[in-house]
């Protein structure tokens, strides 16, 4: 199906986008959860039913676990043109907020800001974590999205959070590279544009030792909004949302208490 297709059919689409939403309560909050580089929904799967009140619903980009077969986007402007339909669509009359964890940090930024430009209602709160604010966003040297194999699967593994096993079949990366590269692609074609701050509460999850969003940059996520601001500490590396989850749903669900039922 091509996107322009796609595009016409919205809640077809959205079953794809967001695989967990028929399960969800009818009343909950949904809270939209968008995952790092070359991640799919299931990182946020244990998640489901974790956070009282809050509907959580994992985000399913193309190119990767239920949609392989699907080219993943290797572009921002493309991925969050999708996103700023599909959201909406399957929040239906419902509060949202947002959520995203390192590229999906980036991302989830970007598509409260597309659909702000659309006129369209916004999330209720946006929640990041793993990524310094757009503002300081740099590329590095060399590129990770065109980088020989074994150069990429290092970078991947000194971020962490993806097991050795994955790293170490051949099989098994040749259909996990694919989508890694597109994120990558994602943000290395990034380029920040400034624009009004949103009138959205922001809450970022900082790490105290994350390599790729030093915690002490944090604070410049609150030049993006009008409304509150919070900033909380998890100890830990890159993926310390993930690997601390219990923390980071209280942390959840104190952002989310004025929304949640």
């Amino acid at each position: 199906m091509s996107l322009a297709t796609e595009k016409t059919m919205p809640e077809e689409a959205a079953g794809r986008w967001v695989p967990l939403a028929p399960g969800a309560a009818p009343d909950a909050l949904c809270l939209f959860c968008l995952p790092h580089a070359g991640g799919g929904a299931s990182a946020f799967r244990s998640w489901v039913g974790a956070v009282p009140g809050v509907a959580v619903l994992p985000v399913q980009p193309p190119g990767r676990e239920t949609r392989l077969r699907e080219p993943a986007h290797q572009r921002m402007d493309s991925l969050v043109a999708e996103l700023a339909t599909i959201l909406p669509t399957v929040a239906g009359e419902r509060r949202y907020a947002i959520y995203g964890h390192s590229l999906g940090a980036l991302v989830a930024f970007e598509t409260a800001r597309e659909i702000r430009r659309r006129g369209g209602l916004p999330p209720v709160h946006l929640i990041v974590s793993g990524c310094v604010p757009p503002q300081y966003q740099t590329c590095d040297n060399e590129s990770i999205a065109t980088a020989p194999l074994r150069t990429l699967v290092d970078k991947i593994r000194q971020l962490g959070g993806t097991p050795e096993w994955l790293l170490s079949d051949p099989s098994v990366l040749d259909m996990i590279v694919p989508a890694i590269r597109a994120d990558f692609s994602v943000k290395e074609t990034y380029s920040y544009q400034p624009e009004p701050p949103l009138e959205v509460p922001i809450t970022v999850l900082a790490s105290t030792a994350d390599p790729r969003a030093p915690h002490g940059l944090q604070a410049g996520w609150r030049d993006h909004t009008t409304a509150a601001f919070g900033l909380n500490l998890l100890s830990g590396g890159h993926f310390a949302v993930l690997e601390q989850a219990s923390a980071t749903h209280r942390y959840l669900a104190g952002s989310l208490a004025n929304w949640a039922v």
